[in-house]
């Protein structure tokens, strides 16, 4: 399936999610498919590098790729797998194309700055001192994630070169949509 098509039905279903482990379980699964999105367009970037002699492969766009996937790693790690989800593959597991990727990272930092929002959200009104925590480590997870896509939005689409960081936490409409 198209990422494209992916990151969208994750934002919808970040945002449809009412309970608490329902959105602790859509913040799981859109930092699991901006970790997949990421690699994926990790190994495509390091391609066009080397193809072009722009590098050894170990830097520029893709290695700005590589520390978003790492970063989105980390936060689902941050997140947690919801015990109540079967095991089943995720959405992340259903990827199998990135066609656009310049509207791709757009829509994935859009994702990422949702994800951190709703975590925000469950903190705000936790109850207990372990959701609270949980969802405080995962901000702080989801923030790195979220500046590093920023970062990599504007190396691989210079249009968005004037976009306002995502990190800013304002809204994620800014810039050269």
């Amino acid at each position: 399936m198209d990422a494209l098509r992916l990151i969208k039905s994750t934002r919808h279903g970040l945002t449809e999610a009412r309970s608490v482990p329902q959105v602790l379980a859509e913040c799981w699964q859109a930092c699991a498919l901006v970790e997949a999105v990421t690699r994926v367009l990790a190994l495509e970037l390091m391609e066009r590098e080397l193809l072009d002699g722009a590098g050894c492969g170990g830097g520029g766009a893709s290695g700005i790729a590589r520390a978003v996937a790492e970063a989105a790693g980390h936060a689902a790690t941050c997140v947690g797998r919801p015990p109540d989800d079967g095991g089943g593959p995720g959405r992340a597991e259903r990827l199998t194309v990135l066609t656009d990727t310049a509207v791709a990272l757009r829509e994935l930092c859009r994702l990422v700055q949702e994800t951190a929002e709703a975590l925000i959200v469950l903190a705000c009104g936790a109850g207990e001192q372990e959701l609270y925590w949980r969802c405080i480590d995962s901000v702080d997870a989801v923030a790195e994630c979220q500046d590093l896509a920023a970062q990599l939005l504007r190396a691989v689409d210079p249009a968005c070169r004037e976009l306002l960081p995502v990190g800013d936490w304002q809204s994620g409409e800014g810039g050269a949509s």
